[in-house]
């Protein structure tokens, strides 16, 4: 009976301070990260608008859906639910679409359709000039022009100082072990529901959140590159 009582005891002890002991770990260690990529120093602030959106001071995830945005509804709802649902809590994070004035009465069939219950504050159509839209696009460092109607079913981070973030190496583990040739990730293709989803919702965009929260606290360390350690194995 004894014995019994003691090992009873020793599973109590274990199951009460395994938990104590983890948290003193976490708290003892060191919470090392990568920032996300600066990938391009050079985004053109948004023109004039009515609602006076702009990139500056603002984590941006900036679309463009073109002459026809409903021909976008797809690209639209994976980024409302994969992306902006997950983050719109977060200070001065937006979702901007940049599109041609004469796109506004498809627009806002689009938000209806996008729309449902969910707080959109903090998703804007901007409307601009073609020339203007082009001259924002070009701006950023991307692999595809734009498209004929001025879209695309990329989307691309833009942080508070008008950088375009993302990944200079978007090789996996598996690749880098394999030594294949490294290659960068600019925008995010808003159909592929893996990339929005893994990428950049679960991933860049928690670590780019994550910087901004470590400036304001003077915990941030910075860094150059991303994945600098796998790079260099």
């Amino acid at each position: 009976m004894k014995k019994n009582n003691a090992k009873r005891n020793t599973i109590l002890s274990i199951l009460f301070f395994l938990p104590v002991a983890f948290i003193i770990i976490m708290m003892l260690s060191k919470d090392n990260y990568n920032p996300l990529d600066i990938v391009n120093k050079n985004v053109k602030e948004l023109p004039n608008n009515e609602e006076n959106i702009s990139l500056k001071n603002h984590i941006t995830l900036l679309a463009f859906f073109g002459k026809n945005p409903l021909q976008h509804s797809v690209a639209a709802l994976n980024l409302k639910e994969l992306v902006y649902d997950r983050t719109k809590g977060f200070k001065k994070f937006q979702v901007v679409v940049l599109l041609p004035k004469e796109a506004k009465a498809e627009a806002e069939q689009l938000l209806k359709q996008i729309k449902s219950y969910e707080d959109l504050r903090f998703w804007h159509f901007v409307y601009a000039d073609d020339a203007d839209i082009k001259s924002v696009y070009n701006s950023l460092k991307t692999h595809e022009p734009l498209s004929a109607s001025l879209s695309t079913n990329s989307v691309f981070i833009v942080d508070k100082d008008r950088y375009q973030r993302g990944r200079l190496d978007d090789r996996t583990k598996k690749e880098i072990e394999e030594k294949k040739p490294s290659y960068p990730l600019y925008g995010y293709d808003c159909i592929a529901v893996s990339e929005l989803k893994n990428k950049l919702a679960a991933e860049d965009m928690r670590v780019l959140f994550k910087e901004y929260r470590d400036k304001r606290t003077g915990k941030f360390e910075g860094s150059t590159t991303r994945r600098a350690d796998d790079l260099k194995n």
